[in-house]
């Protein structure tokens, strides 16, 4: 790990004053803060401090760190989502006809932003870790909203398809790095509801899409260009601004950051510690870690449950102002119809998150609110009344958007290691998100207006893979959690010194589930 010693003298309120030179030399001859099985004897800034006092450094530092990492990752997220769906928008807008393609062709171009963003998802966290958040997420938000630029330009299937290619290329990076990034700064018991903030972005983006799609459309005809060119351009110049300002807002990994003093930076290593993440920060990539991302049965349950929440959420994202006009509402109409349900998806998106970490307690949400999209998606089915059928995708919204970001925090809170976590994290998301090729083929043209067979392999996929992958995991866990209480994985560490004890990451007999 990188030396801090030239870090920022800024410092929590409450910190002590003096520098890392004046304290103890037991510190002073150590080349970094590595939190090895000798690091309880490493320098302590709140050496004397009561536990009140600890309590209150310990709040002003989680504030300072909400503040700063949190808000502009938000912002990006939206932008990324915003960018990846607006086709969507621009469909209902005349995309279709003004470039002369047909329904399968439009689903094919859908298709290809899933390939490409899935096949470069697994590796954008080591390149994270090795380029440094400050460098890498800039680049690819620039790359992403130039991609977004030329959308508006497009004058034929192969144009659209390839920038589709290189929009997925660029944004593979941003949703599992940011997931991954944070799961480095924060405890288990606080992710859940960051990664839950994090993510409703995405549902703001889709009502905010809505409504900004209905604006920008008006633009038909500046230009000589049509209103959905309008809705690519200007989002997408939007995006290349952020991805430059991001430049200075895009903060390191903990033990890198310019933002915090030298105390807050053992500080934060040191609360990871404390929750049972020996190695944050610390490690260097080793192969064995993706061997051990690859053995792991947890991996495959992820990609189960993530598989079926995924593919439900890009059918609803990319076709809910489809399915909305297609109940017999004008293209404005339907832009503004798309906003409510996600207002609603983002409260609950937060409101999940912050009891799942007072709960301690992520699986029962897992198990309890796809049910509500199970019976959206079957009114959707089994009904064609049109106010019976908005009122179902509220119910979609409600039971899907909360279940990404907790399946995500659920798994990253079971797996311990940076490289392991990271490479995990790249594995799910991008084997779930490779299922919206998936949602981007069985909404067809030719079922409309009632898409039965698009209702009905969705809802199969939320009940196979959310729920039904949500109660293998659970299960497992707790199997697990039991047999070590039990004592009957001991023998995993025996003849193990501490170090080596520490390098079994989650599989040590001491490390708990978060069930």
């Amino acid at each position: 790990m990188a030396s801090i010693r030239n870090a920022n003298p800024a410092t929590t309120p409450g910190t002590r004053t003096a520098s890392l030179s004046e304290k103890s030399s037991d510190f002073d001859r150590k080349e970094d803060l590595s939190l090895s099985s000798d690091s309880d004897n490493t320098y302590d800034p709140d050496a004397g401090a009561s536990d009140e006092e600890r309590a209150a450094i310990d709040a002003a530092l989680l504030k300072r760190l909400d503040w700063k990492l949190i808000p502009w990752l938000c912002v990006l997220y939206l932008a990324s989502f915003l960018d990846r769906a607006n086709i969507g928008n621009a469909k209902i807008e005349g995309l279709e006809a003004d470039i002369n393609i047909t329904g399968t062709q439009y689903n094919i171009a859908l298709s290809v932003f899933f390939i490409s963003y899935s096949i470069f998802e697994p590796l954008s966290n080591i390149l994270l870790k090795r380029m440094r958040p400050s460098i890498y997420i800039p680049l690819i938000v620039i790359a992403w909203g130039i991609c977004t630029v030329l959308l508006g330009i497009v004058k034929n299937f192969s144009h659209l398809c390839a920038i589709r290619w290189f929009l997925g290329m660029a944004e593979a990076g941003l949703f599992p790095g940011v997931n991954y990034y944070l799961s480095c700064w924060y405890k288990r018991s606080e992710f859940g509801i960051r990664a839950a903030i994090f993510f409703s972005a995405a549902a703001i983006s889709g009502s905010f899409g809505g409504l900004l799609a209905a604006a920008i459309a008006k633009m038909k005809g500046v230009g000589g260009l049509p209103g959905w060119a309008w809705i690519f351009i200007l989002e997408g110049i939007a995006t290349v601004l952020l991805g430059i300002a991001s430049f200075w807002l895009v903060h390191d990994f903990p033990a890198e950051c310019t933002f915090l003093a030298d105390d807050d930076k053992v500080r934060v290593l040191r609360r990871l510690k404390e929750d049972k993440q020996a190695s944050a920060g610390t490690e260097e990539f080793q192969m064995k870690y993706l061997y051990q991302s690859l053995t792991d049965w947890k991996t495959y349950t992820a990609c189960l449950m993530y598989m079926g929440v995924d593919g439900a959420l890009y059918a609803f994202a990319i076709f809910l102002p489809t399915i909305i006009k297609e109940l017999g509402f004008t293209a404005t109409k339907a832009q503004l119809l798309s906003v409510p349900p996600y207002v609603l998806a983002c409260l609950i998106t937060i409101a999940t998150g912050f009891y799942a970490d007072r709960l301690k307690q992520r699986g029962i949400f897992n198990l309890l609110l796809p049910l509500f999209s199970i019976v959206g998606f079957t009114l959707l089915l089994v009904q064609s009344k049109p106010a019976v059928s908005y009122f179902a995708t509220y119910l979609c919204a409600l039971g899907i958007y909360p279940c990404i970001s907790n399946t995500i925090s659920w798994v990253s809170n079971n797996v311990e290691g940076v490289y392991k976590r990271g490479v995990t994290i790249g594995v799910f998301i991008g084997w779930g998100n490779l299922n919206g090729v998936m949602s981007s083929n069985v909404y067809r043209k030719a079922d409309a207006p009632h898409y039965r067979l698009g209702h009905g392999v969705v809802l199969g996929y939320l009940v196979v893979g959310l729920w039904g992958g949500s109660a293998i995991n659970w299960l497992l866990l707790k199997r697990e959690n039991r047999l070590r209480a039990e004592g009957k994985r001991d023998h995993l560490v025996e003849g193990m010194n501490e170090e080596e004890k520490l390098g079994l990451g989650d599989v040590r007999p001491d490390f708990r589930y978060m069930l």
